[in-house]
């Protein structure tokens, strides 16, 4: 009898430890699903914030090689080019946002980066030296505005 009883307890020892080594096992398996899933979303959100704040300040810096190109009257500064490269790297910055708009939840985010593609739109060609200037600064301003918030969304708790 005392066998028998001995061996039961070892039975229900064994059965006991392998039930609790699979809870823990299917518990650390799932907090590291979690903590590669959120860290996976960080570096998407990394890269989509970055290419649009890399796609902003190449339309900024298109908008301005056409302002000077017009008013400066550089040589071999073609504006028209420079016309169609502002509208090709609008779209690049447009599809950056999108991207961003896909990857956050963040509403005020979204409504920085809107906010910094229509500041920078807003130089124009047509402006005097001193509201270009004025606009320039201010498009600068939208564009690391953008980015602070952004840097507050990929920070590392």
């Amino acid at each position: 009898m005392e066998i028998i009883v001995t061996s039961v307890v070892a039975v229900l020892g064994t059965l006991l430890g392998s039930l609790a080594t699979h809870y823990f096992q299917r518990r650390n398996r799932a907090d590291a699903e979690r903590f590669e899933r959120g860290e996976r979303l960080r570096k998407e959100r990394v890269s989509a914030y970055t290419t649009f704040g890399g796609a902003l300040v190449n339309l900024r810096r298109a908008h301005m090689d056409r302002w000077f190109a017009i008013h400066d009257q550089r040589d071999g500064a073609d504006p028209e080019a420079l016309r169609y490269e502002t509208y090709r790297l609008y779209t690049d910055a447009q599809e950056a946002l999108f991207r961003v708009q896909l990857i956050t939840e963040s509403r005020e985010l979204i409504d920085l980066g809107k906010q910094a593609i229509e500041g920078v739109d807003q130089m124009k060609p047509n402006l005097a030296a001193e509201e270009f200037a004025a606009i320039r600064d201010t498009s600068r301003q939208g564009v690391f505005r953008f980015m602070e918030a952004a840097r507050r969304h990929v920070e590392v708790a």
